[in-house]
C-alpha cells in the first residue's frame, strides 16, 4: 500500500512537470527562440504556446521593445591633434529575433565597439571647433553607418545622439578666454555704439536749437529794426510838420555843446567847421526873434522875447565856455604828443564870446 501511494505521488509530479515544460506564456513585445534538441524550431509570439516536453527548449527571449544604451566616455582625437571624450547615445530595437539570437553573439558589444569606431573615424577627419558645431551631421553619419551594418543582425539603430563633447581642460581656458574677449568685443563696439547714437543726438539738439536761437535773434533784430524805422519816421514826419527854421536847429545845437564837453573820458574833441556858422546863426536867431512870423509887438511878447534872449545869453556862455575848455584841452594834448614842441598844423580858431553872438553884424543889420 505504501510503495502504490509513492508511485501515485510520482506520477503526478511527472505530470505537473511535463505540464508546466508544455505551456509556455510569452508577454507582449517579447519573442521567445526555440529549440528542438539544440536546432533552431520557431520563435514564439506573445500569448500562450505550447511546447514538446523535454524535447523544445527557449534559448533566448528577445526584448522586441525600442532600447536605449548610454556608452561611456571615449578620447578621440581630432584632425588638429587634440584629444576630446565624447559620450554617445544609442536608440535600437529588435526587428528580428533569430538574427539578433544566431547572426552574432552579443550584439550590444558589438553596437557599442561600432559606434566607437565609427565616431572615431568621423571625429578624425574634423578640427575640435567644427566638431564643437556639428553635431547633427555627426549623429546622421553614425546612424547611415549603424544602420546598415547592424541591419544584417536583425537590428534596427532608430538614432545615434551625442550626448557631450569635452575638450581638454588646457583647450577649455583658451576658450572660455576667446569667449570672454569676443563678448568684451561687443560690449565695447555696443557702448561705442551708443556714444556715437548720443553724441549725434546731441549735434542735433545743439543744432536745432542753435538754428532756432538764430531765427529768434533775426526775429528780434528784425523787429526792433522796424521800431527804430517806425520811431525814426514819426520823429521825421513831426520834425517835417512841424517845418522847424534854421536859427531853432542852432539853437537846439547850442545847448546840446555842454553835454558834449562834460564827459569825463574824452581828452581830445575836434571842433567841426559849423561851429561858428550855427554860432553866428544862433545870433541871428537872437536879433530875429521879435520878427518870427505870427509875432507882433505886445507886452507879453517883449517879456516872453526877453526871457528867451536871457536863455540865449546863458546857452551862449555855456557853449563859448565848452568851445574854449576844448580849445584847451586840444593844445594839451597837441603838447603831449609832440614832447612840448610847436605843434605844426591848422591855426587854431578865434575864441568865441558871448558878445559876438549876441552883437551879431546881421542881427545888427536886421534891427537897423
Amino acid at each position: 500500500m505504501d510503495v502504490g501511494l509513492v508511485l501515485l505521488v510520482a506520477v503526478a509530479l511527472i505530470v505537473v512537470v511535463t505540464l508546466i515544460k508544455a505551456v509556455r506564456i510569452v508577454p507582449q513585445q517579447r519573442q521567445d527562440v526555440v529549440e528542438r534538441l539544440g536546432k533552431y524550431k520557431r520563435t514564439l509570439n506573445p500569448g500562450l504556446n505550447l511546447l514538446v516536453p523535454f524535447i523544445d527548449a527557449v534559448r533566448t527571449k528577445v526584448d522586441m521593445r525600442e532600447q536605449v544604451v548610454s556608452f561611456p566616455p571615449q578620447p578621440v582625437i581630432t584632425s588638429d591633434n587634440l584629444v576630446v571624450s565624447i559620450d554617445t547615445v544609442l536608440y535600437f530595437k529588435v526587428v528580428d529575433a533569430v538574427r539578433a539570437t544566431y547572426e552574432i553573439s552579443s550584439f550590444l558589444q558589438a553596437i557599442e565597439q561600432l559606434t566607437v569606431t565609427t565616431l572615431r573615424n568621423v571625429i578624425g577627419s574634423l578640427d575640435l571647433e567644427r566638431a564643437l558645431t556639428s553635431r547633427d551631421e555627426i549623429n546622421r553619419h553614425l546612424s547611415g553607418v549603424l544602420d546598415e551594418t547592424t541591419g544584417r543582425w536583425g537590428i534596427k539603430v532608430t538614432r545615434v545622439e551625442i550626448k557631450a563633447i569635452e575638450p581638454p581642460a588646457s583647450i577649455r581656458d583658451s576658450m572660455e578666454k576667446q569667449m570672454r574677449a569676443e563678448r568684451d568685443r561687443r560690449a565695447a563696439i555696443l557702448t561705442a555704439e551708443g556714444h556715437k547714437q548720443s553724441q549725434i543726438l546731441t549735434a542735433e539738439g545743439d543744432k536745432q536749437s542753435a538754428v532756432l536761437r538764430a531765427d529768434g535773434d533775426r526775429q528780434a533784430r528784425i523787429l526792433q529794426a522796424e521800431g527804430q524805422a517806425k520811431a525814426i519816421r514819426t520823429v521825421f514826419d513831426a520834425i517835417h510838420q512841424a517845418n522847424p527854421s534854421q536859427k531853432v536847429l542852432a539853437y537846439q545845437y547850442l545847448q546840446a555843446l555842454p553835454q558834449i564837453a562834460n564827459g569825463t573820458a574824452n581828452k581830445v574833441w575836434i571842433i567841426p567847421a559849423e561851429l561858428t556858422k550855427a554860432l553866428e546863426g544862433m545870433g541871428g536867431a537872437l536879433g530875429g526873434l521879435s520878427q518870427m512870423v505870427g509875432d507882433l509887438p505886445a507886452p507879453e511878447a517883449a517879456h516872453h522875447a526877453s526871457q528867451v534872449e536871457r536863455e540865449a545869453a546863458e546857452a551862449a556862455q555855456a557853449a563859448a565856455a565848452a568851445a574854449q575848455q576844448i580849445h584847451d584841452e586840444v593844445r594839451v594834448a597837441e603838447a603831449q604828443a609832440t614832447g612840448g614842441a610847436k605843434p605844426q598844423g591848422l591855426p587854431a580858431p578865434e575864441p568865441v564870446s558871448p558878445e559876438s553872438l549876441l552883437n551879431d553884424p546881421a542881427d545888427q543889420r536886421e534891427r537897423g
